[in-house]
């Protein structure tokens, strides 16, 4: 007898990450955390009902939710929002990355005393996860000043991230292998060049995005020019090595601004109806990636790691809010909605372990074994309590609605 089609496994995961959802906000945590949990017990760190070879074959459906994702951040980033939040939000963006870097670096240079290795660390630290902190704030219909600022940080730092993470690992490679001299200018040349490029690639089709959306009649078929804009997004980005999230968030960033905002809230709201079904697909299949068995491996260095970047993060975000003198709210709570770390830091250890390999030296590839390893253990805790720290974030700034 041959095996379930895979799309039965798929919806047979859906319907019970529902229901596993809803168990967990009896215990007062986002549904997502349910999401994942079912993810990890049928995934490969439990029963291995799903194999890797079928999260693979639906890593689309992950890509297509963080390309919603990405594009709702732009869309709630009005500049006349943003004018009202103050100039605060643009020294909390520079501050926590840069705290987040440094504090990282320094903690794992005094336990390890290598400095490429703690460059290459704290050059991982900014990255964050935009997609736990977004299902938070829809789930529980959050607005007001956090949710804004929440939104602008979890959607500009991450390019900023890939610029730190340019300098530090061409830094790191620099001291490893002396011989490159041409490394350094080429690593701060590249994620320069993907940042630009993914922000042109996304401002172009979202001109042709607004131009078409305010011709379409009726309103109802809007949703369906936006998937079709946000799936070309998608694969332009993948296709020329661009940011996805950089590139589907520019998309709604020009419609928000150059379309009347009752027209924005229509079509954005009737997204919003989408999203819960997308972030179920997305959050199991992320639990369903982790693997479990290398929680064990942390160590000192992971739990070092997991320490320093939570303070860099948080009292980076208190520091900018601070000297931009942001409202008390976001000076005392943003730096608990920005934890959550994922694709962009596993994705940027990966290019280490390339890297570094290439170097062809013991203590290259020793870091580089390192990192991935730390990386990929780190995000599983940073991933459950990411979400579980934006929820707690904006329940004590007032901004909790009503759950949907």
């Amino acid at each position: 007898m041959s095996s379930l089609p895979l799309i039965v496994l798929v919806g047979a995961a859906v319907v019970l990450s529902l229901y596993m959802g809803r168990l967990v906000k009896k215990i007062h945590l986002p549904s997502l955390v349910g999401y994942m949990l079912l993810g990890v017990i049928i995934g490969k760190s439990v029963l291995g009902i799903l194999s890797e070879g079928n999260i693979e074959s639906l890593s689309f459906l992950t890509d297509v939710a963080l390309g919603f994702v990405a594009f709702t951040i732009g869309s709630e980033l009005n500049i006349r929002g943003l004018k009202r939040l103050g100039k605060g939000i643009i020294y909390i963006i520079i501050a926590e990355s840069m705290a987040a870097f440094i504090v990282v670096s320094v903690s794992v240079w005094l336990l390890t005393g290598n400095l490429p290795m703690a460059l290459v660390f704290g050059s991982l630290a900014p990255a964050s996860a935009p997609a736990g902190t977004v299902a938070v704030i829809q789930e529980y219909g959050a607005r007001g000043n956090l949710t804004k600022a929440l939104y602008a940080v979890v959607g500009f730092d991450d390019g900023l991230a890939i610029v730190i993470f340019g300098f530090a690992s061409a830094a790191a490679r620099n001291m490893l292998d002396p011989q490159n001299s041409l490394s350094l200018f080429q690593s701060i040349l590249l994620p320069s060049k993907e940042i630009l490029l993914s922000l042109l690639v996304g401002t172009a089709f979202g001109f042709a995005f607004t131009f078409l959306s305010r011709r379409l009649r009726p309103i109802t078929d809007i949703p369906s020019l936006s998937f079709g804009f946000i799936a070309m997004c998608i694969g332009v980005s993948q296709w020329l090595h661009l940011s996805l999230i950089l590139t589907c968030m520019m998309l709604g960033f020009i419609l928000t601004n150059t379309t009347p905002s009752t027209m924005v809230k229509n079509l954005v709201g009737q997204l919003k109806t989408w999203m819960p079904f997308l972030f179920i697909p997305f959050f199991f299949l992320a639990g369903a990636h982790l693997d479990i068995s290398v929680l064990p491996s942390l160590g000192m260095l992971g739990v070092i790691y997991i320490l320093s970047r939570t303070t860099g993060l948080m009292s980076g975000a208190w520091l900018g809010a601070k000297v931009g003198k942001s409202e008390p709210n976001i000076r005392k709570y943003l730096g608990f909605g920005i934890l959550s770390q994922a694709g962009v830091a596993i994705g940027l250890s990966m290019l280490v372990l390339q890297e570094f390999n290439a170097i062809g030296t013991p203590e290259a590839s020793t870091i580089a074994s390192t990192v991935i390893m730390t990386i990929t253990a780190t995000c599983i805790v940073f991933e459950v309590i990411g979400p579980i720290g934006a929820k707690f974030a904006l329940t004590r700034a007032g901004e909790i609605g009503h759950s949907k």
